[in-house]
């Protein structure tokens, strides 16, 4: 969860202080949100966090092309599937 008191800084005080901002998000696990004129422009992460996210982003994806596919009528049901199976082993 993002500190808003800490983990929200302009990009100029990042480019200042990289280094140690860098120190502070490996050490408590949080992105830093960067904002430019007073808006958010860029969330940095630890690679660990992003790894993580894009794992559940494609999941996520994943889920939503079955669920599409499904809805077109295509696949099987699980059912007749399982049934298969049962008769091949």
């Amino acid at each position: 969860m993002i500190d808003v008191t800490k983990d929200i800084l302009s990009l100029t005080t990042f480019k200042r202080n990289s280094s140690d901002l860098l120190q502070q998000m490996k050490k408590t696990g949080r992105p830093l949100v960067l904002t430019v004129n007073g808006k958010a422009e860029a969330v940095v992460v630890d690679p660990a966090m992003y790894r993580q996210v894009a794992s559940q982003l494609d999941a996520v994806a994943a889920i939503r092309q079955g669920l599409l596919e499904a809805e077109k009528g295509w696949g099987r049901p699980a059912d007749e599937i399982f049934d298969e199976l049962e008769h091949e082993g």
